[in-house]
């Protein structure tokens, strides 16, 4: 569902792109400056909410024109500062979207034929709505950039906040993690590596296609795509990665065998861009026999028994450090951190899965057995100790237990404070007429020579 809304949301502003562009006679609803908002443009946003079930806060015919208001006087107080948007930064996100269409709809072809226009065409149109986004959000940026929280500040704010208003902050966790990664014999790498030796070979001697290797035997999520991956620049690749690919010129020969922590790669240039490359990979990973996962959890499980003996005196977080090999971890006392939020305490649905089955049956200070469970960075298998070291019950936001959260909120209240009075200035110096039937209704914002003008 998630991906089906998010291709209808793109149908839609391509749509108000391509209308703002080529109807020129179209009804106008409002005029903002001089950029008008046509009705059309309104109607389609408003059959989208309808189709994505979004809910509309007041009268779509009110609510959504005003939005679209709004946006303009961001993109022309964008052209007063003269604020510029790297190609680079936009051209990521556009490659990144358009990626995105090719994995799930299925094949360029397939995207061309659902948006009824060539890849060329879509690039150009989603060049335009990408870059107006990251031009609203950097007018909004520079507007709130000064904004610092003291903690005096945060315990205000709290002392306005309705107890029965304040937010419920769900359980959350702590956990500290051992991970160790079962030994590969060195036959089953050499047999990868002989593998990819081979399709070398019949792809450099005209033998076989890549791609079509690649959906063969390719063990990425690429190989659907003849393991194709897109435009990436060098920090979206993985290192060793990035440095074969980047030193390709030959469009039709393969290079060396790269490996990563993903596993053992050939690589084939599709094209260079810029700073930015495409191209096709096959990727093998060594298997892990059930004796090293047996042997692993062997391991693990003498080490859990150590540091439950007292006697031998040896701390979780010390045998994380020596022991570990979760190189997010180890150097941090075992403590998992969320990347999601920057800290140390997970949600419950923000834990990996296997980590988060143990750890919802385990009391503070509880160390588990050990288990099996995958690699997110390289997806293989490895064998892991936790111990949940806090949790932290669901309840109403604190101050002493959750100022981070405090913080939060009264930065973005600040933010929105700054941003509803800026827009509140730009109305009085913007000309904005609202045509006849788009009047009657209750805006958000003042539009105060909305009346008074005459379109003439």
């Amino acid at each position: 569902m998630k991906i089906k809304t998010l291709l209808m949301c793109m149908v839609a502003l391509l749509s108000f792109s391509m209308n703002a562009q080529n109807n020129v006679a179209e009804e106008v609803a409002w005029v903002v400056g001089d950029e008008p908002i046509f009705k059309s443009d309104i109607e389609e946003q408003y059959q989208q909410a309808l189709y994505e079930r979004v809910v509309i806060d007041g009268n779509p015919y009110c609510v959504i024109p005003e939005r679209m208001a709004v946006e303009k006087l961001f993109l022309h107080q964008a052209k007063i500062d003269t604020v510029e948007i790297p190609n680079s930064s936009v051209m990521q996100n556009v490659d990144s979207r358009i990626n995105y269409f090719i994995a799930n709809l299925g094949s360029r072809e397939k995207v061309e034929e659902y948006f009824r226009k060539s890849l060329p065409e879509l690039r150009s149109q989603l060049i335009d709505v990408v870059r107006d986004q990251y031009t609203v959000q950097e007018v909004q940026r520079n507007l709130t950039k000064n904004i610092k929280a003291t903690p005096a500040d945060v315990r205000r704010y709290f002392n306005t906040i309705p107890k029965d208003s304040l937010p419920t902050i769900p359980l959350q966790v702590e956990v500290q993690i051992i991970t160790i990664n079962p030994v590969i014999p060195q036959q089953e790498i050499d047999d990868v590596k002989s593998r990819l030796r081979d399709y070398t070979e019949r792809v450099n001697s005209g033998q076989s296609d890549f791609s079509t290797l690649a959906i063969l035997y390719s063990e990425d999520g690429s190989s659907t795509y003849g393991g194709e991956v897109g435009f990436r620049g060098r920090a979206e690749l993985l290192p060793e990665y990035a440095t074969a690919a980047f030193n390709l010129n030959d469009t039709k020969r393969v290079s060396k065998i790269v490996e990563t922590e993903a596993g053992f790669h050939i690589i084939q240039l599709i094209e260079k861009r810029g700073d930015r490359i495409n191209t096709r990979h096959i990727l093998l990973r060594p298997k892990v026999a059930q004796k090293d996962l047996d042997d692993a959890q062997a391991k693990l499980d003498s080490l859990r028994n150590d540091i439950l003996d007292t006697k031998k005196n040896i701390s979780f977080e010390t045998a994380a450090l020596y022991v570990s090999q979760d190189k997010d971890s180890k150097n941090n006392n075992g403590v998992m951190l969320n990347e999601k939020t920057h800290s140390n305490l997970f949600e419950m649905a923000d834990l990996p899965a296997e980590v988060g089955k143990i750890v919802s049956t385990m009391q503070v200070g509880e160390i588990s057995k050990p288990f099996v469970m995958m690699n997110r960075a390289t997806n293989r298998q490895q064998v892991a100790i936790v111990k949940l070291s806090k949790r932290v019950d669901s309840h109403r936001a604190d101050f002493a237990d959750d100022y981070q959260v405090l913080k939060d909120m009264y930065e973005n209240h600040k933010r929105e404070e700054i941003i509803n009075k800026w827009i509140e200035n730009k109305q009085k110096s913007t000309y904005v007429y609202i045509e006849e039937g788009w009047r009657n209704c209750e805006f958000k914002y003042k539009w105060l020579n909305t009346y008074s003008n005459d379109k003439h």
